[in-house]
């Protein structure tokens, strides 16, 4: 069964295309979150791809969040996640997240992926919050430190048989499981 946070009133989000003007909100957001923040050219970079899509979380005509991801073939690949620090805890991550995961289906797209800082434990328990799960570690994976990467997924079959009473588990998850913990 997926654990899920507490079920308390958060911020209710408009989630919509990431636009030009949003920009200056998102890097604001990007730099408060991030000791290894993207730069402008960095987002206009990934944009600039065919596969590449920007998301925001608008609440009350604020950006409180953006999401840019990557469609590929079988899954949604996340490049960039954050939420405004003043807006955390208030839901707007996990509706952001839901809102991918409600783009997955059995017939096309059936999973989410994405690379996690060792170090950013606040994002590990987040995402393994909402069903996803150490599947890889990259060692030394960043090209501003020696930093490993967990390779979190998220698989639409796998939650699909969430009544069954065992989940079967692998060395990387219970690795995972025991540093984030």
């Amino acid at each position: 069964m997926t654990v899920r946070q507490k079920e308390q009133p958060g911020l209710a989000v408009q989630i919509r295309w990431l636009i030009r003007r949003d920009m200056a909100d998102v890097l604001s957001i990007e730099n408060e979150s991030f000791e290894f923040a993207w730069t402008e050219e960095d987002f206009l970079s990934c944009l600039r791809q065919r596969n590449c899509i920007g998301m925001v979380a608008e609440h009350d005509q604020q950006i409180v969040g953006f999401m840019i991801y990557e469609l590929h073939k079988s899954r949604l690949n996340i490049l960039n996640f954050a939420v405004a620090a003043g807006s955390r805890r208030n839901q707007v991550g996990s509706q952001m997240v839901q809102k991918l995961i409600d783009k997955l289906s059995q017939q096309r797209r059936h999973e989410i992926v994405l690379e996690v800082r060792e170090t950013n434990v606040p994002a590990q328990l987040f995402f393994r919050t909402h069903g996803f799960k150490a599947v890889n570690i990259l060692r030394s994976h960043y090209d501003d430190t020696t930093e490993d990467a967990y390779v979190m997924r998220y698989h639409l079959s796998d939650h699909s048989d969430e009544h069954l009473p065992v989940k079967f588990r692998n060395r990387i998850s219970e690795l995972t499981d025991r540093e984030v913990a």
